[in-house]
Protein backbone atom coordinates (compact mmCIF):
# COMPACT_ATOMS: atom_id res chain seq x y z
CA UNK A 1 0.00 0.00 0.00
CA UNK A 2 1.46 3.62 -0.53
CA UNK A 3 0.73 4.80 2.68
CA UNK A 4 1.79 8.57 1.74
CA UNK A 5 -1.13 9.03 -0.79
CA UNK A 6 -3.21 7.45 1.67
CA UNK A 7 -2.05 10.17 4.25
CA UNK A 8 -2.19 12.99 1.63
CA UNK A 9 -6.16 11.53 0.80
CA UNK A 10 -6.72 11.58 4.91
CA UNK A 11 -5.64 15.44 4.54
CA UNK A 12 -7.47 16.49 1.42
CA UNK A 13 -10.54 15.05 2.78
CA UNK A 14 -10.45 16.69 6.19
CA UNK A 15 -9.42 20.37 3.66
CA UNK A 16 -12.88 19.20 1.73
CA UNK A 17 -15.31 19.10 4.28
CA UNK A 18 -14.12 22.26 6.10
CA UNK A 19 -14.06 24.05 3.23
CA UNK A 20 -17.37 22.60 1.96
CA UNK A 21 -18.68 23.66 5.63
CA UNK A 22 -17.26 27.12 4.88
CA UNK A 23 -18.62 27.31 1.84
CA UNK A 24 -22.34 26.23 2.52
CA UNK A 25 -22.20 28.49 5.99
CA UNK A 26 -19.75 31.58 5.53
CA UNK A 27 -19.30 32.26 1.87
CA UNK A 28 -22.66 33.72 1.62
CA UNK A 29 -21.95 36.24 3.04
CA UNK A 30 -19.27 37.12 1.12
CA UNK A 31 -19.76 35.96 -2.53
CA UNK A 32 -22.36 35.85 -5.35
CA UNK A 33 -24.57 32.77 -6.06
CA UNK A 34 -22.37 32.05 -8.60
CA UNK A 35 -19.36 32.43 -7.24
CA UNK A 36 -20.65 29.97 -4.25
CA UNK A 37 -21.37 27.05 -7.00
CA UNK A 38 -18.13 27.60 -8.45
CA UNK A 39 -16.28 27.33 -5.23
CA UNK A 40 -18.55 24.36 -4.59
CA UNK A 41 -17.82 22.47 -7.52
CA UNK A 42 -14.08 22.87 -6.51
CA UNK A 43 -15.34 21.27 -3.35
CA UNK A 44 -16.89 17.84 -5.14
CA UNK A 45 -14.04 17.98 -7.63
CA UNK A 46 -11.49 17.81 -4.59
CA UNK A 47 -13.76 15.17 -2.79
CA UNK A 48 -13.97 13.00 -6.46
CA UNK A 49 -10.25 12.76 -6.32
CA UNK A 50 -9.55 12.32 -2.45
CA UNK A 51 -11.19 8.84 -2.74
CA UNK A 52 -8.98 8.60 -6.04
CA UNK A 53 -5.83 8.59 -4.04
CA UNK A 54 -7.45 6.32 -1.78
CA UNK A 55 -8.01 4.04 -4.59
CA UNK A 56 -4.27 4.71 -5.64
CA UNK A 57 -2.91 4.20 -1.74
CA UNK A 58 -4.80 0.55 -2.20
CA UNK A 59 -4.27 -0.99 -5.58
CA UNK A 60 -0.50 -0.65 -4.86
CA UNK A 61 -1.46 -3.94 -3.70
CA UNK A 62 -2.08 -5.64 -6.61
CA UNK A 63 -0.74 -2.94 -8.61
CA UNK A 64 3.26 -2.17 -7.96
CA UNK A 65 3.96 0.15 -10.53
CA UNK A 66 5.36 3.27 -10.86
CA UNK A 67 2.50 4.76 -13.30
CA UNK A 68 0.38 4.14 -10.16
CA UNK A 69 2.69 6.96 -8.53
CA UNK A 70 2.28 9.43 -11.01
CA UNK A 71 -1.43 8.86 -11.24
CA UNK A 72 -1.81 9.76 -7.37
CA UNK A 73 0.69 12.96 -7.79
CA UNK A 74 -0.93 13.61 -11.35
CA UNK A 75 -4.21 13.37 -8.96
CA UNK A 76 -2.59 15.58 -5.98
CA UNK A 77 -1.67 18.16 -8.56
CA UNK A 78 -5.01 18.38 -10.25
CA UNK A 79 -6.67 19.11 -6.44
CA UNK A 80 -4.53 21.90 -6.05
CA UNK A 81 -4.38 23.61 -9.53
CA UNK A 82 -8.24 22.57 -10.21
CA UNK A 83 -9.80 22.90 -7.20
CA UNK A 84 -7.15 25.75 -5.86
CA UNK A 85 -7.84 27.79 -8.66
CA UNK A 86 -11.67 27.58 -8.53
CA UNK A 87 -11.62 28.59 -4.73
CA UNK A 88 -9.42 31.36 -5.44
CA UNK A 89 -11.43 32.55 -8.41
CA UNK A 90 -14.72 32.25 -6.08
CA UNK A 91 -13.05 34.25 -3.09
CA UNK A 92 -11.05 37.08 -5.50
CA UNK A 93 -12.96 36.73 -8.52
CA UNK A 94 -9.82 36.97 -10.40
CA UNK A 95 -10.51 36.05 -13.75
CA UNK A 96 -6.58 35.29 -14.51
CA UNK A 97 -7.21 31.84 -12.33
CA UNK A 98 -9.47 30.53 -14.92
CA UNK A 99 -6.59 29.91 -16.72
CA UNK A 100 -5.18 27.69 -14.21
CA UNK A 101 -8.56 25.14 -13.69
CA UNK A 102 -8.31 23.52 -17.01
CA UNK A 103 -4.62 22.21 -15.83
CA UNK A 104 -5.68 21.28 -13.08
CA UNK A 105 -8.13 19.12 -15.05
CA UNK A 106 -5.91 18.10 -17.43
CA UNK A 107 -4.12 16.57 -14.51
CA UNK A 108 -6.90 15.28 -13.08
CA UNK A 109 -7.82 12.93 -16.95
CA UNK A 110 -4.01 12.06 -17.13
CA UNK A 111 -4.55 10.39 -13.71
CA UNK A 112 -6.95 8.28 -14.78
CA UNK A 113 -5.48 7.43 -17.80
CA UNK A 114 -2.35 6.73 -16.11
CA UNK A 115 -4.29 4.08 -13.72
CA UNK A 116 -5.81 2.31 -17.17
CA UNK A 117 -2.65 2.51 -18.25
CA UNK A 118 -1.38 0.44 -14.78
CA UNK A 119 -4.04 -2.12 -15.05
CA UNK A 120 -3.54 -3.06 -18.79
CA UNK A 121 0.01 -3.00 -18.01
CA UNK A 122 -0.42 -5.78 -15.47
CA UNK A 123 -2.99 -7.93 -17.12
CA UNK A 124 -0.23 -8.14 -20.09
CA UNK A 125 2.42 -9.05 -17.45
CA UNK A 126 -0.42 -11.87 -16.34
CA UNK A 127 -0.13 -13.34 -19.80
CA UNK A 128 3.90 -14.09 -20.25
Amino acid sequence: MRSGFLLLAGLSGFMAVSLGAFGAHSLKDMASVEMIRIFNLGVEYQFYHTFALIAVAFAGHWLPSKVLDWAGYLFLLGIVLFSGSLYAYALTQNAWLGAVTPLGGLSFLLGWLLIAVAVWRNRVNEFK
